[in-house]
């Protein structure tokens, strides 16, 4: 995650590069080659990560009534191998991969989102996407995808607010029971995510769950403090 120039970037049909760092696919699985040193305090960070699609899907939709910002998994359930050399880690386990899109600012008519996957007992991944937009339309997306290739949409349950983290962002999650907050995995001023504890299409599940502000992530405060998260190379 380091914001570089154009002229350090370069792609094809099968790969993307990023200054040192790049993503390829290599006919079997999604390659993340990373080379990169972290902020505030430098750090190395090099390794591959490997992503093994299931089934890969061609699935797309509209997040907003213009089309301008789109959505879609590409491998809702694969299998993730990691191995670094700095810092000298590896392990492996389930995986979800999707596309995010947009041809606008993502504020422009987003508030805010809630997202969330989970993986059910036969393997599919039901996903939820809970939108909020400026123009006081609150769309939801409910769909299961199966490992067979094919989508189902299903009718979403009922809303439950959960308490707010310590950058006291509120947060949703849709459940037919009641919800808990597993594990924290990210909290910051304009996003979290974390493992949750629903019911969903009948099954206890373990989700994992999002949640962006974008009136916070465009503030000033904020804007000055992501190169102390994400460094720029310009």
């Amino acid at each position: 995650m380091t914001e570089r120039k154009a002229q350090d970037c370069s792609r094809s049909q099968d790969h993307f590069n990023i200054g040192p760092s790049q993503v390829r696919w290599d006919g079997q699985a999604m390659v993340i080659d990373i080379d990169e040193v972290c902020v505030p305090l430098p750090r190395r960070i090099k390794g591959t990560v490997r992503v093994h699609p299931q089934q890969l899907f061609n699935f797309g939709v509209n997040l907003e009534p213009h089309g301008l910002h789109r959505w879609g998994p590409i491998a809702p359930s694969a299998r993730v191998e990691v191995q670094l050399q700095h810092p000298d880690q590896s392990w492996q386990g389930h995986a979800y991969l999707d596309s995010n899109e947009g041809d606008e600012p993502i504020d422009r008519p987003f508030k805010e989102w809630d997202w969330s996957r989970s993986l059910m007992a036969n393997g599919d991944t039901a996903v939820l996407y809970d939108l909020q937009l400026k123009n006081g339309e609150n769309p939801v997306l409910a769909y299961r995808f199966d490992q067979q290739g094919r989508v189902h949409d299903f009718e979403p349950p009922a809303l439950h607010s959960l308490r707010r983290t310590k950058w006291a962002l509120s947060r949703r999650m849709r459940s037919e029971g009641p919800v808990h907050v597993k594990q924290q995995l990210e909290d910051t001023p304009f996003y979290q995510r974390a493992v949750l504890e629903s019911v969903l299409l009948g099954e206890n599940v373990e989700s994992f769950h999002e949640t962006l502000h974008t009136a916070r992530l465009v503030s000033p405060v904020v804007q000055a403090m992501l190169p102390w998260r994400m460094p720029r190379r310009f």
